[in-house]
């Protein structure tokens, strides 16, 4: 055995203690410990009676929030760097956003491609496999493939021309993205003819089908439910408006109309621009149990503004809001995730807890990754992050690992 294996194997036995901090379980803020051996939170007790051991290392966090590491259901890029038109260097730029998220408390996410010509599906999708996390920056769950299959009358900031209907169902999909292999959410408009279909072989095929960019009435909405559907792209945004007499996939949230088990999550972008604070108190007060917090961030986020582009169009930032270049659209946030959970902590009054859940826990159980991922339950990936009262992220870890420290922490105290 090499002296580099021998080490990985010490690693793995390693057990640490994080003390001295507030524990997300359950749904509750409880004084405990997190206990960490091999990248997975482990039960302590049989550690203490079936080992007879104590902790190999203790790490104070000085009285923080430990909650689980969070998950970016919908992003398109940032720093920079835009993941559907950075195609020749899209493997370069998926680090950089990555590693980039780790100060936000980010340890796993979606690169988001928004609609595109096939051949730029066929070259990005194959470079974008999933991917652990580490130092080199957070987990790739997958991509999240929002269009072409979408209503032009809803398109927002994606390219009309690109926009392409179920002309052959599945065998289209299938020439439009290539290989799907790397493949984990697509957002389709379910009015489209021959969507039904489509959505209940992509669900049988494990990649979460979400509604969204669509004129679609609240029957077109139950039906893709009956067929699979789980997800309700961005909320409000690039969907017909809530009407009394036919709420469109709004009515999704409180329908009855709809398989018993089937619980429909839905993103929320909680900017401060994309979604008014009476819209997402009206969305937490309705459907509390399905809300997911996403960024729909763009690659303008993290840069100063100007022009930049998103896909195949231009866009620019301007008073801290991005719109397609020219226009008044918007086309995406540039708020990071630890930024729109505290503008949604403070504009719907919920808990500490229901914030950090709807940034970890809900977007795992959408994707089927909550006894993995989104928690801090034994036996789950060790992907935390300690903040302080404020939510602002003090450190980052993965797999038990610290990937990130914020300035002016005490490294001696963790």
């Amino acid at each position: 055995m090499s002296s580099s294996t021998v080490a990985l194997a010490d690693a793995d036995k390693k057990l640490t203690q994080f003390r001295n901090c507030r524990v997300l379980r359950n749904h509750r803020l409880v004084e405990d410990d997190v206990w960490v051996r091999g990248g997975k939170i482990i039960d302590p007790e049989k550690v203490f009676f079936d080992e007879k051991r104590q902790a190999d290392v203790q790490i104070d966090c000085g009285g923080s929030i430990v909650a689980p590491g969070f998950i970016d259901l919908q992003i398109n890029g940032g720093y920079g760097v835009d993941f559907s038109f950075d195609v020749e260097t899209v493997q370069e730029g998926v680090l950089k956003v990555a590693k980039g998220l780790l100060a936000h408390g980010v340890t796993s996410f979606c690169p988001t491609l928004v609609t595109s010509p096939p051949e730029t599906y066929h070259a990005v999708l194959p470079r974008i496999p999933r991917t652990a996390g580490g130092r080199h920056g957070a987990t790739v769950l997958g991509c999240h493939v929002e269009g072409p299959f979408i209503n032009t009358d809803k398109k927002g900031a994606h390219p009309p021309e690109c926009i392409k209907e179920f002309e052959q169902g599945m065998a289209t999909v299938r020439e439009v993205y290539g290989s799907m292999d790397n493949v984990q959410i697509i957002t389709l408009a379910p009015e489209k003819a021959g969507a039904a279909e489509v959505i209940q072989e992509l669900s049988n095929n494990g990649i979460t089908v979400s509604v969204g960019h669509s004129m679609a009435n609240l029957s077109d909405g139950e039906n893709a439910v009956h067929h699979g559907a789980r997800l309700i792209t961005h909320l409000f945004n690039a969907m017909l408006p809530f009407h009394h007499r036919d709420p469109g996939l709004v009515g999704l949230l409180t329908t009855d109309n709809i398989p018993r088990d089937a619980l429909v999550y839905f993103g929320i972008i909680s900017d401060g621009v994309h979604t008014h604070p009476a819209a997402l108190r009206i969305a937490y007060k309705t459907h509390p149990s399905g809300l997911i917090l996403v960024t729909d961030a763009i690659s303008a986020m993290g840069l100063a503004e100007g022009r930049h582009r998103i896909g195949q169009m231009e866009i620019e930032i301007r008073s801290g809001r991005a719109y397609v270049a020219g226009t008044n659209t918007l086309c995406g946030s540039i708020a990071p995730m630890d930024e729109c959970i505290r503008f949604f902590k403070k504009a719907s009054n919920c808990s500490i807890e229901y914030a950090l859940e709807a940034a970890s826990l809900h977007p795992a159980r959408c994707i089927g990754i909550e006894k993995r991922k989104g928690t801090l339950d034994c036996g789950a990936d060790a992907d935390f992050v300690l903040l302080n009262d404020e939510l602002s992220v003090q450190s980052t870890w993965i797999a038990g690992e610290c990937v990130y420290r914020a300035n002016g922490v005490d490294s001696n105290a963790l």
